[in-house]
């Protein structure tokens, strides 16, 4: 949503003459005509539309199926649930209304069902809206409504990878996947038939991203799934179609489905190569940013007495004879009850990590030519983070101040925020705003920020995972490459581009979570593939 002037603005920069709408949301969408949507060269639109408060009421509406559906679903807040298949030593009897006997969280089939009941209502109510005929002069009709020429859908990547991770944790934790529901709900990756898709395109789907995370056969039968309604083969036994199955049809997929022979999986793989072949092209910007360095500095901190046994304390549920300052997030199994959350979210808010942020904007502010210069921190907003580092920039022996994106703001304040950082200081009112712009790691796909900003904090490493083997080292390393290229990218007007990570060590230098998370999300083999820099 946040890309959506950005988008104008660099369209001004090429092709002034183009007929641009910008919808933010319903409200915005109540204001255009269907001559004016049809008139216009390009309709710029939030790819979680879906999610705009009344955006689905207004399609039941107009599509006259008021009456039929009373209850209009909210959005899902998680896609759905894995299952137990498997139990260890012993056979578990059991019905065939429950095959897990109840072993299974019970909850998940309920997700389950909401998401189906969502899909179903969404893709109904497309169908008799198709059936209708409007005005001219017919002001919010649905998006859904028309036949688009082309559809361009900007960071692709953002509708596919949620991970299994964030999937199988449980609600009361902390981890609670981000509502990319919408942006494959709008997309229509569950439905087969592209004419029944909810955005039709007459001639051509194009995705961009930065990061594509094409390293596995998995994500790229979804990336060719949403492309186009192409479908390489194998994806029937992928984790997302289970997401509105029902608890017992997932028993007898795991079961019945018969296992992939290594010639099925190696034919897999070809055609999943072929697809990128043929689909995919590399963007060709590489000379652009000859002459431009990206430097990365480490800043290393130690952490007094007292946070260190804050530390220790908050490995939530590991004995007390295995609590380290060496302990790794694969020392923590949740089947065991042990808790991650609680021992990231101290991570994050030791104080050393605060003050050592604030030095940082502090030494970048006082050299000579960057005194308005302008400052992004990327955070991890799941634990916390960005709230630590807003309280320690906006604390008053600090004098810095920062500016976010509340989760309060509408679509349009969000975007307002964020051209304060992509332009420069033209009035006395922008020079007194802070210099400072604190981001969540989920904003990281899309923001042009290089032609104001060259200095990027890491406040934390990212890890996404509830400990043991449920994390996905390259998705993580893809997102925070996604986060420095929010500066390092072509259009930078300055000539070196400085990436600060802070580690905290412990009292007498020992490494802690903060190095094992450095080294694994800058480890060469992830970050290749998390940008697929083999072919």
């Amino acid at each position: 949503p946040a890309l959506i002037n950005q988008w104008r603005t660099e369209i001004n920069k090429f092709s002034k003459s183009l007929r641009v709408i910008q919808i933010f949301d319903l409200t915005s969408l109540m204001r255009i005509s269907v001559e004016e949507l049809v008139n216009a060269d390009v309709v710029i639109c939030p790819i979680d539309i879906l999610e705009s408060i009344g955006y689905l009421e207004q399609m039941i509406k107009v599509s006259n199926l008021s009456k039929e559906v009373k209850d209009v679903p909210k959005l899902p807040q998680r896609s759905g649930q894995t299952e137990i298949t498997a139990a260890k030593g012993v056979w578990i009897p059991a019905t065939s209304q429950d095959p897990y006997a109840g072993s299974n969280n019970p909850r998940n089939q309920e997700r389950r069902n909401v998401t189906a009941y969502y899909t179903f209502v969404y893709l109904k109510t497309i169908r008799e809206l198709r059936k209708k005929q409007f005005k001219p002069k017919d002001r919010g009709v649905p998006l859904e409504f028309f036949e688009w020429e082309r559809v361009i859908v900007d960071e692709i990547h953002e509708s596919l990878c949620t991970t299994k991770a964030e999937l199988q944790l449980d609600e009361d934790k902390v981890f609670k996947e981000k509502n990319r529901r919408a942006g494959r709900e709008l997309l229509g990756i569950t439905e087969k038939d592209i004419q029944h898709r909810p955005l039709i395109f007459r001639k051509s789907i194009f995705g961009l991203t930065g990061t594509p995370l094409l390293d596995s056969s998995s994500r790229v039968m979804e990336l060719a799934s949403l492309m186009g309604n192409t479908y390489v083969i194998g994806l029937s036994s992928h984790w997302r179609k289970l997401e509105r199955e029902s608890c017992r049809d997932i028993f007898l997929h795991n079961y019945l489905e018969p296992k992939q022979s290594r010639e099925v999986r190696k034919h897999i793989q070809a055609k999943c190569q072929m697809y990128l072949d043929v689909a995919c092209c590399r963007n060709k910007t590489g000379e652009e940013m000859n002459g431009i360095e990206l430097k990365q500095q480490l800043r290393t901190v130690h952490m007094t007495a007292e946070e260190k046994l804050l530390y220790l304390e908050s490995q939530s549920g590991i004995a007390s004879h295995q609590k380290s300052l060496a302990i790794t997030p694969a020392d923590f199994d949740p089947s065991a009850g042990h808790d991650i959350t609680k021992f990231l979210k101290q991570n994050a808010n030791i104080a050393s990590r605060g003050k050592e942020l604030v030095k940082i904007c502090k030494e970048i502010l006082s050299t000579k030519g960057d005194e308005e210069t302008k400052i992004i921190v990327f955070t991890d907003g799941r634990i916390g983070a960005g709230d630590v580092a807003r309280q320690y920039l906006c604390a008053d022996n600090a004098g810095i101040g920062c500016t976010w994106l509340d989760r309060d703001d509408s679509t349009e304040e969000k975007n307002t925020k964020i051209s304060w950082y992509q332009t420069g200081d033209a009035t006395s009112s922008d020079r007194a705003r802070p210099r400072v712009l604190v981001l969540h790691f989920e904003h990281a796909a899309g923001l042009n920020l290089q032609t104001e900003c060259h200095n990027l904090i890491l406040f934390t490493p990212l890890y996404v995972g509830a400990g043991s083997s449920t994390s996905d080292p390259v998705s993580d390393a893809s997102t925070e490459l996604q986060a420095i290229g929010r500066v390092y990218r072509a259009g930078q007007t300055n000539n070196q581009v400085n990436v600060y990570r802070i580690e905290v060590q412990g009292p007498e230098g020992e490494e802690c979570l903060d190095g094992q998370l450095i080294r694994r999300n800058t480890n060469e083999e992830n970050v290749a593939m998390a940008v697929n820099a083999g072919e």
